[in-house]
């Protein structure tokens, strides 16, 4: 089993050079099961919105395009995936989470998990969305996305977002070596058969994307939304 933490500045913000690493990561995994977690005392505070208010039209098309590639490598891995949340995980971070095969999290006082990218204004592109609309349960989905709350894990997991929740570090890789241990191509054969066709994207989706979702993303209007989080923090 192979171990990713993530870091970055920002309580692991993904950034264009951490979604990268972990696309990168993954290929060179091969098939193995992957542990992923975040460094210190979060697990991914959601994209680096520093980067996010700095990218024109055209920067801003290849981030998310390099968002939807790394959700649709975590998706569709050839092995077992386990997220253990550690700590926050907040809008991207939930989403990266969401990507996984299962998903653990601590009950560390404070922590909060959940996609409150309609709050900030920000739109999902279409393969992050299909992720979204396939992970959270039909009970909760418009919860979660409409109200786009912050949750303690109990009431993430109440609400589907992740799947356990684990004392420590420890007891989540004991989950996940248990999960490895599956024999490997019937493992493999069955996610292929439950995600087959899950983030597939037609014409008329990349043309919503193109002309409505992502000049959303760099209006003065959700910069200026951006830039006052960033001072409040």
């Amino acid at each position: 089993m192979i171990t990713l933490t993530m870091r970055a500045p920002g309580k692991n913000a993904l950034s264009t050079e951490l979604m990268t690493w972990i696309i990168e990561r993954l290929d060179e995994a091969r098939g193995e099961a992957v542990f992923l977690t975040g460094d210190g005392d979060a697990f991914s505070a959601g994209l680096n919105l520093k980067e996010v208010a700095s990218l024109d039209s055209d920067g801003m098309n290849r981030f998310l395009g390099t968002l939807e590639r790394m959700v649709h490598a975590l998706f569709h891995h050839p092995g077992p995936t386990v997220a253990w949340l550690n700590g926050h995980a907040i809008a991207g971070g939930c989403v990266v989470a969401l990507a996984c095969d299962h998903r653990l999290a601590s009950d560390r006082p404070g922590t909060r998990i959940g996609l409150n990218e309609v709050p900030l204004g920000l739109r999902f592109p279409p393969r992050t969305w299909r992720l979204v609309r396939h992970r959270v349960p039909p009970h909760a989905i418009e919860r979660v996305v409409l109200e786009g709350g912050l949750y303690p894990p109990d009431v993430a997991l109440r609400l589907g977002l992740i799947d356990e929740i684990v004392p420590g570090e420890a007891e989540a890789r004991a989950y996940a070596e248990r999960v490895a241990a599956a024999p490997r191509p019937a493992y493999v054969a069955a996610k292929h058969a439950l995600r087959h066709g899950v983030l597939d994207v037609g014409p008329d989706e990349e043309r919503r994307f193109r002309d409505e979702v992502l000049p959303a993303w760099v209006t003065p209007e959700l910069k200026a939304r951006l830039a006052a989080v960033l001072q409040r923090r």
